[in-house]
């Protein structure tokens, strides 16, 4: 069974001028995260602009990275929708297509139980093989619906196929809680970038980043410095990120990330779907000006 860690890519969607799914900059945009090192690939997530998508949409995207991607790293797909029906749709279509696993957002918008969060994801993991691998994701901020250790270790109990989390809220109790799960065979990605040292060096396996997308140098150098325990090392790239991804998020990350790619070649447009909003002209400029201030393809060594 196939598991994440390291640094994951919540790919953007690449959307051409008349707001279709732009296939051939999705392409452009897995070579571009594979040959950058990074360890696996994580499509219609949050950064994705997920529910903003149709259930078609999804599915042409998650063909599209899996079919180019070739095996060359894993591929998991988040299938996380607005109710349990597409929910379940699109994650029987991702281990139809060959994917490694999915990943599934908690409800969102409407505050459900602990129970009733734990029978939804008991759903979703009995609808596709039992060797097919399950992410659990808590975003709270945007789904409104926490991850609790509770729901982790009940719904882990009964699928042996849901073998981990990714954890989006900064709390590093609660990281550290669900890391205890399944006595500890629980993985645990986080979902905070700043937060991403600091929990490998507590057992989590990694970070789910689409800073790292931009920045791909920047976090194969974190992660090869953590992975070799050379936490000086890991600490001054870690900080140096961190600076970067403040430039970055300042006004709306996803937009930024797309004015980024494009700059760079990768992507054809930075258009995000609507209702999201795309930089201003001004913001686009100053975004890639102090950018090139801090030298930002700069690594430290």
């Amino acid at each position: 069974m196939e598991r994440l860690k390291g640094v994951v890519i919540p790919m953007i969607t690449p959307l051409t001028e008349d707001d279709a799914i732009d296939v051939e900059s999705l392409q452009r945009l897995t070579d571009h995260c594979i040959n950058g090192g990074m360890t696996s690939l994580y499509p219609c997530g949050t950064t994705g602009e997920m529910m903003y998508l149709s259930v078609e949409e999804r599915k042409l995207a998650a063909e599209t990275v899996v079919r180019h991607a070739a095996g060359r790293i894993p591929v998991f797909i988040h299938i996380g929708a607005w109710n349990q029906r597409d929910t379940i749709e699109l994650a029987r279509h991702a281990a139809q297509i060959g994917a490694d696993g999915i990943g599934v957002v908690t409800p969102s918008f409407y505050q459900i139980s602990d129970a009733g969060i734990i029978e939804y994801y008991r759903s979703i993991a009995n609808s596709v093989p039992e060797d097919f691998p399950v992410y659990l994701y808590g975003i709270k901020q945007n789904a409104v619906n926490d991850l609790t250790k509770h729901v982790c270790e009940e719904v882990a109990k009964t699928c042996p196929n849901v073998i981990g989390a990714k954890y989006s809220f900064p709390d590093m109790t609660r990281l550290q809680e669900l890391m205890t799960v399944q006595n500890g065979s629980f993985d645990v990605l986080v979902g905070p970038d700043h937060l991403f040292e600091a929990v490998c060096a507590v057992g989590g396996r990694g970070v789910v980043s689409g800073n790292a997308m931009v920045i791909l140098e920047h976090y194969k150098a974190l992660w090869e410095a953590i992975q070799s325990k050379d936490f000086d090392l890991a600490t001054r790239i870690q900080r140096r990120t961190n600076v970067l991804n403040a430039v970055m998020c300042a006004v709306n990350n996803i937009a930024a990330y797309k004015v980024i790619l494009k700059n760079e070649g990768v992507i054809r447009t930075s258009k995000v779907r609507r209702p999201l909003e795309n930089l201003t002209p001004g913001q686009e400029k100053e975004l890639l000006k102090q950018l090139e201030e801090l030298d930002y393809r700069q690594v430290l060594i």
